[in-house]
């Protein structure tokens, strides 16, 4: 491994476990790496995403962020945004961050509790949602390897954006959910077809609460067990469909079923086009 990769902060998002969550890879300093050394950084890392800071005012506490999966560069990762926000807090104290990413500029908010432990929530740049084509829709149903009866007929199939586009598709039930069994190089040819970085499958618990499972083939990885930009596009998705009638709080649970449990909170209003995205990050190793 090389000396960038091996000397890189690992830590798990969307849990206070190490063994839950989805681990980030970030490099606080990466303004000497070009594209080809943050693209082998990150395949070496091996994570879903790794962050790198590539430009940095700490008296200003804004920093320019990049994020790269093992096969290539992704406008913008939830998950890496938390765990790189808890790591800045934990160097410089809590507070106000700014971060500039290829997506835009994502204002992030961290607060310290009384055992000093840190909670990041991110604002999303703007979303938007579409109704999912008879293609997109067909396409993707084949290489899942699912029914169209299995799909919730409440929560019509969607494409929706967050920092990156999602297709997201509602289970009918959880056992469906639990059931994922897809080809992986026929979803990920879908995935570049369309444009998406994941598929936010998603089964509704309660207007409340969700569970979430986002293949990523796209990014080298079957799937990703937490995923915060697909968060944020539900929260669009969900705005969209005027199920968002007065500002609320989204539980979603992901990774459960993949044995790193993640838990992340989306604060959605009908006044805001924007997602608001909270978790937790713990360092692993």
């Amino acid at each position: 491994m090389t000396t960038e990769a091996s000397q890189a902060l690992r830590y798990s998002a969307f849990t206070t476990d190490p063994d839950g969550g989805n681990p980030a890879g970030i490099v606080l300093d990466a303004s000497g790496l070009d594209d080809a050394a943050m693209l082998a950084i990150a395949g070496e890392i091996g994570y879903s995403e790794t962050a790198f800071v590539t430009r940095r005012d700490e008296a200003a506490r804004r920093f320019q962020v990049r994020y790269f999966s093992p096969l290539a560069e992704v406008a913008f990762c939830g998950h890496a945004t938390i765990a790189l926000s808890v790591a800045l807090a934990e160097r410089l104290g809590a507070g106000d961050l700014l971060l500039d990413t290829p997506a835009g500029e994502i204002p992030v908010i961290t607060t310290e509790d009384a055992e000093g432990a840190v909670l990041a929530t991110l604002t999303s740049v703007p979303t938007r949602s579409r109704p999912a084509a008879s293609s997109e829709l067909d396409a993707t149903l084949h290489s899942l390897g699912w029914p169209a009866a299995d799909l919730d007929p409440a929560l019509p199939p969607h494409v929706a954006f967050g920092g990156n586009d999602h297709l997201i598709l509602a289970a009918a039930s959880r056992e469906r959910l639990a059931g994922l069994d897809y080809d992986v190089d026929a979803l990920a040819a879908v995935m570049r077809q369309y444009g998406w970085t994941t598929v936010n499958l998603v089964w509704r618990e309660s207007p409340e609460r969700f569970h979430a499972r986002n293949p990523f083939p796209v990014g080298g990885v079957v799937e990703d067990p937490a995923t915060g930009a697909a968060a944020a596009a539900l929260g669009g998705y969900l705005r969209a469909l005027g199920l968002v009638t007065g500002p609320m709080t989204i539980a979603i649970r992901q990774g459960e079923d993949m044995g790193r449990p993640s838990d992340l909170l989306i604060g959605v209003s009908p006044e805001d086009d924007r997602t608001r995205v909270t978790g937790r990050a713990v360092r692993m190793g």
